[in-house]
C-alpha cells in the first residue's frame, strides 16, 4: 500500500476570502456555543450539527478547539513527542521521510525555511509515532496528506492524538497488510450510483473505469486531490462529524453532480478516468455535502453491502462466460483451453475478483506515476 498515490503534489492554495454574511452568522453561532459551554464539555450533538451544516466550523481558530472533541481526543492528556533521531531506525522511516519531503507544496507558501523544516520534522515524527505504537497498522502513501492537515491546524501533539484515533477507526482498513478491504470499500459507490442514476451507473460500468480515480480521495479524505485549503478543512469538518465510510458517499455525490458531464465523455476507460481523476476547482462542496448527507440517511451499509456482493457475483459469472466465448473462437486443435476452463471457475472467488481489480489499480497507478514522473522530470 506504500505507493498507491501519484507522488507529484499539487500546490495547495491558502488564499483567504472575505467572510460572507452567512459565514459571519455561522461564526457568531459557534462563538456563542463555545462561550456558553466553556466551563463544561461541549454537547456532542450540537457540535456535530455545527460541523455538518453549511460552512462547517468556519475557521481554524474554532477547529483547534473543536476538532479534538469531534475526534474524541482529550487535550489535557497529551504526551510529549519524542525527537526524530529516536525514530530513525523504524522500518518505514525512509519512506515516510521521502513522502514528507515531497509534500512541500501542502505547506503555506512563504513560511520561513526554519519553520518549514520544523514542520516537516514534526510531520515525520507524528506519522512514525502512530505506526510504531500500533505495529499492526501499515503506513501508506497518502497518510501524510491527512496528517499534515491536522498538523497545520491543531499542532503536533493534538495532531498525533487525532491521527492515533482515526488510524484505529476511519483509516484502519487503509492500513491493513493488503489493499483488499480498501478496494472492496470503494465498490460501495456503485450501488448508490445505480439506485440514484441507472444511466450513469451503466455508463461507468461499460467504460470499465473501475475505482482507481477515487482511491486518493478515500485514502486522504480528498486532501491530496484538492487545491483549495479552505475546501480541504471544510471536508475534514464534515468527515470528523460523520460515520466512518462517509467519504464513499461524498464520492458518489460528486459523480452524481457531474453526471451530465460524464455522460458526454467517450465511454472508454482512459477517457473517463482522465475526466474523473481531476476534481474541478469550482465544485460546489456545500451542495455536494448536502447530497452526501441525504444519501447517508437514505441507504444503509447493509443494503449497499448486499448490492456489492451481487456485483461481485455477476463479475464471477461473466468471467466464465467470456472464457467460454474465447474457447469457442479458438481453433479446435488447441489443447490448452480445456485446462484453462477447468481452473478458471475455481479461481473466480470473491477474493480473486477483488484481487484482480486491485492488481489493475496497481498497474494503473504505476503507469500514471511514471507518465507524470517523466513529463515533470526535475520538478519536485
Amino acid at each position: 500500500m506504500s505507493n498507491m498515490i501519484n507522488s507529484d503534489e499539487r500546490p495547495l492554495n491558502f488564499e483567504k476570502f472575505p467572510e460572507s454574511d452567512d459565514e459571519l452568522k455561522k461564526r457568531l453561532e459557534i462563538e456563542e456555543f463555545i462561550h456558553k459551554n466553556h466551563k463544561q464539555n461541549l454537547r456532542s450533538d450540537v457540535l456535530v450539527k455545527l460541523s455538518l451544516a453549511p460552512y462547517g466550523l468556519v475557521n481554524d481558530h474554532f477547529r483547534r478547539i473543536l476538532w479534538p472533541q469531534l475526534a474524541g481526543v482529550d487535550v489535557n492528556r497529551l504526551g510529549q513527542a519524542p525527537t526524530l533521531d529516536k525514530l530513525q531506525y523504524h522500518p518505514e522511516y525512509n519512506q515516510v521521510v521521502l513522502d514528507v519531503n515531497r509534500s512541500l507544496k501542502r505547506f503555506p507558501p512563504g513560511i520561513p525555511y526554519e519553520q518549514r523544516i520544523a514542520l516537516q520534522d514534526q510531520l515525520t515524527v507524528l506519522i512514525l509515532r502512530v505506526i510504531q505504537k500500533y505495529p499492526n497498522l501499515r503506513y501508506y502513501q497518502g497518510y501524510h496528506d491527512v496528517a499534515v492537515t491536522f498538523l497545520l491546524v491543531v499542532g503536533e501533539e493534538t495532531a498525533f492524538a487525532i491521527m492515533e484515533q482515526l488510524s484505529k477507526t476511519h483509516f484502519s482498513e487503509c492500513m491493513q497488510e493488503t489493499m483488499e478491504a480498501t478496494q472492496r470499500r470503494l465498490m460501495f459507490m456503485w450501488p448508490i450510483i445505480k439506485f440514484e442514476n441507472p444511466e450513469l451507473f451503466k455508463f461507468l460500468q461499460s467504460s470499465t473505469v473501475g475505482t482507481l480515480f477515487s482511491l486518493p480521495w478515500y485514502l486522504t479524505w480528498f486532501g491530496h486531490s484538492l487545491t483549495s485549503y479552505k475546501a480541504v478543512v471544510r471536508l475534514y469538518d464534515y468527515f470528523l462529524a460523520s460515520p466512518i465510510y462517509t467519504s464513499i458517499f461524498v464520492t458518489a455525490a460528486i459523480l452524481l453532480y457531474r453526471s451530465d458531464e460524464i455522460l458526454k465523455e467517450d465511454c472508454d476507460m482512459a477517457s473517463v478516468h482522465c475526466l474523473l481523476s481531476v476534481i474541478p476547482e469550482d465544485l460546489p462542496f456545500e451542495d455536494i455535502l448536502k447530497t452526501s448527507s441525504s444519501l447517508l440517511n437514505k441507504y444503509s451499509l447493509t443494503v449497499i453491502e448486499k448490492e456489492v456482493e451481487e456485483l461481485i457475483c455477476q463479475e464471477m459469472q461473466r468471467k466464465p462466460d467470456e472464457a467460454l466465448i474465447v474457447k469457442r473462437r479458438r481453433p479446435a486443435t488447441s489443447n490448452r483451453i480445456p485446462i484453462i476452463s477447468q481452473w478458471l471457475p475455481n479461481m473466480l472467488t470473491t477474493n480473486s475478483v477483488i484481487l484482480t481489480t486491485a492488481i489493475s489499480i496497481v498497474v494503473g497507478v504505476c503507469a500514471y506515476y511514471y507518465k507524470n514522473h517523466y513529463l515533470a522530470a526535475g520538478i519536485s
